[in-house]
């Protein structure tokens, strides 16, 4: 009993404090997301969590931090920052986390404690009536930490009177106030094929990704609302000086295509009034973080565009990018062979992130991997000059790994051979990296996650104390499932048994409720615990016993069932379903009851396409149903699997 009081008076010196004592570990930090430039998702200075004592009996939930005053979700993953000075409070470990209301919290590390917070602004409701967030877009994208300066980077989205603004700033780690220069508004502008200037517009571009810091700088990708207003969205990288906030003197503009067809939708959705031609190319990547290597090279995959007007020089759609740090030039880049397939389907390959591996032995040491929508993990040689560009390497240089709205992780085990662990559809994978093999990628274990109706793919992380054997733990947080849509953590040990991966443990890691946006939630593990930003709440898991977990039991909070319900209309019948033909302006969608419902879409979309990448996607309509029993539509909205649908209404 000694012995375990004893046990307890350090762990609460180590994690509440994370100072140097005798017992203590040497506290991390987790500064970015996926926790290096390289997006590895290793953690490899975590001596307390192991396969041995993280079991039903000896890990749970060890506190919860209710963000009771933000009524929005964390999209992004929680940084932490050890030995941390809060004005007015003292040295804390300290847990960042932002949300999409647009607040920043402080929160302490080990009991869940609210420090510190800050509202950056109100943030933009619903923009362009996009689907695939929550009510708001505040900050989406996981912030960036330079210890040296103590000085936070995140992208905030707000309202500046009428006109949604990204705003980028370098907050005060003590105190979450802006410094000096802080925040700058953020502009730009390129050069289109014709000569043209092409201007960036808030109003319809996405901070999704992840920051970059590197080079001294700051680095952001943007995208598109559900590729609403493909007429002017398109994929950008942009960069500033971390010391000045100034923005370099170049962007990178990935679409610089001036005409497309004007009959080409991108993706079967409404509105689309005002909204052709399509050239997007967006820089997405489902929230996974913009990559660099030693060099200082940007990796990051791009989006779909308008099918046919794909072109290496001014259109880099579908592809894995490698970008000079000055964001002066693309340096290289590889694209798949099926780039027009991927195009007219909406099978982008910027829907999963690019991980840049530690350098390798054999005779191609330096790789990158990357997967998108179609569940091939491409696995390509980063080598200026040898990534293949257009059609080479082609599909013999992947492998299968399900439907990725996702990204991979990496870690070295204790026989000195790399991993790749990969998350398409709901499957954990671990692949053995040899370069001298083709396919580089062997795969030697794999373990399920429950089956959710989001998009298929999820994210992992991965501790361990070192390359030590028997230490390694993947952890993972899959999308939402049953009817409160919780979503849960999931740790398995790295070392497989019979082709599988053992799991360890699993439980309740929070809620989802706005289930039109995929929870891409990242676990962030460092110091012995698990940090998991959900909807409204932040949990944080740990060692501890049976009766120390039960004192700090789950939260309940109102849940939304039926998010979708929010932008529907308040008259008019309602109907989900699936899509089994698109014919002109007409829409036919087989309903839950198995009846098929002709829609006519004439006056929510100038004109339907016979896109059959539109077959088999799941929509939600509003209209009047006519004498002859067609719909006619006054809002279509894209939907996620069938288990996340809500009522129907027949009126």
């Amino acid at each position: 009993m000694r012995g375990f009081l004893n046990w307890i008076a350090v762990s609460i010196l180590c994690s509440a404090v994370l100072v140097s004592a005798a017992g203590c570990t040497k506290p991390e930090a987790v500064t970015t997301y996926h926790y290096d430039d390289n997006r590895t998702g290793w953690n490899s200075n975590d001596s307390i969590l192991t396969p041995a004592n993280v079991t039903p009996n000896g890990f749970g939930l060890i506190a919860v931090a209710d963000l009771d005053d933000d009524n929005d979700q964390v999209d992004a993953q929680p940084l932490i920052v050890p030995n941390q000075t809060i004005q007015g409070i003292g040295v804390r470990a300290v847990t960042y986390v932002v949300t999409e209301n647009n607040s920043v919290y402080g929160i302490e590390a080990f009991s869940g404690a609210k420090l510190i917070k800050v509202n950056l602004g109100a943030p933009v409701p619903r923009p362009l009536n996009c689907e695939n967030n929550g009510p708001a877009v505040g900050i989406n994208g996981t912030p960036t930490i330079d210890i040296d300066s103590r000085t936070l980077y995140v992208v905030s989205y707000v309202m500046v009177g009428s006109s949604p603004t990204h705003q980028l700033h370098a907050l005060d780690l003590a105190t979450l106030q802006d410094k000096p220069g802080s925040p700058v508004t953020i502009a730009a502008s390129n050069t289109l094929q014709d000569g043209s200037t092409d201007k960036f517009d808030s109003s319809v571009q996405r901070q999704r990704a992840a920051l970059l810091q590197a080079n001294g700088n700051v680095y952001a990708g943007f995208g598109a609302y559900c590729d609403l207003q493909a007429l002017h969205s398109r994929g950008w990288v942009l960069g500033w000086r971390r010391s000045s906030l100034t923005p370099l003197g170049h962007n990178e503009l990935l679409n610089k295509a001036v005409t497309a067809p004007s009959s080409f939708n991108c993706y079967f959705h409404a509105p689309w009034t005002n909204n052709h031609p399509c050239f997007l190319s967006s820089v997405w990547m489902s929230g996974f973080g913009l990559a660099s290597d030693t060099q200082g090279n940007l990796f990051f995959t791009t989006g779909n565009t308008a099918e046919g007007i794909y072109n290496s020089t001014t259109n880099l759609a579908e592809s894995l990018v490698k970008l000079s740090p000055d964001l002066s030039a693309v340096v290289d880049f590889f694209t798949p062979a099926d780039m027009n397939t991927l195009d007219a389907g909406d099978t982008d390959f910027g829907s999963g992130g690019a991980l840049v591996l530690p350098d390798q032995p054999g005779p191609v040491p330096n790789l990158a991997v990357a997967a998108g929508k179609d569940g091939n993990l491409f696995i390509v040689n980063r080598d200026t000059g040898h990534m293949g560009e257009f059609h080479n390497p082609d599909d013999s240089a992947s492998v299968p790994i399900d439907g990725c709205w996702c990204g991979p992780s990496y870690f070295k085990g204790a026989d000195g051979v790399g991993r790749v662990v990969s998350s398409g559809g709901s499957q954990i994978k671990q692949w053995t990296v040899k370069t001298a093999n083709t396919p580089a990628l062997t795969l030697e274990a794999s373990a399920p996650l429950e089956h959710s109706d989001q998009d298929p793919g999820f994210f992992t992380s991965i501790s361990s104390n070192g390359t030590a054997a028997n230490t390694t733990i993947i952890w993972a947080v899959d999308r939402p499932v049953g009817n409160d849509n919780h979503v849960t953590l999931y740790a398995f040990d790295a070392t497989p048994s019979g082709g599988a991966l053992k799991q360890l443990w699993k439980g309740e890691g929070g809620t989802w409720p706005n289930t039109g946006g995929n929870a891409n939630i990242v676990p962030t593990v460092a110091n012995g615990r698990v940090y998991v930003g959900s909807y409204k709440q932040l949990r944080i898991f740990g060692l501890a016993t049976p009766e120390r977990m039960t004192v700090v039991a789950p939260h309940p909070h109102p849940q939304t069932q039926f998010e979708m319900a929010q932008f529907t209309p308040s008259t008019g019948s309602l109907y989900w379903g699936t899509i089994r033909k698109v014919d002109g302006s007409s829409v036919t969608l087989e309903l839950r009851t198995g009846r098929l419902l002709t829609v006519d879409v004439s006056k929510v979309l100038p004109r339907a396409t016979s896109d059959f990448g539109a077959i088999g996607r799941a929509l939600a309509v509003s209209g009047i149903v006519g004498p002859d029993g067609v719909l006619v539509a006054s809002g279509i909205w894209r939907a996620k699997g069938p288990s996340l649908w809500g009522p129907d209404r027949n009126d």
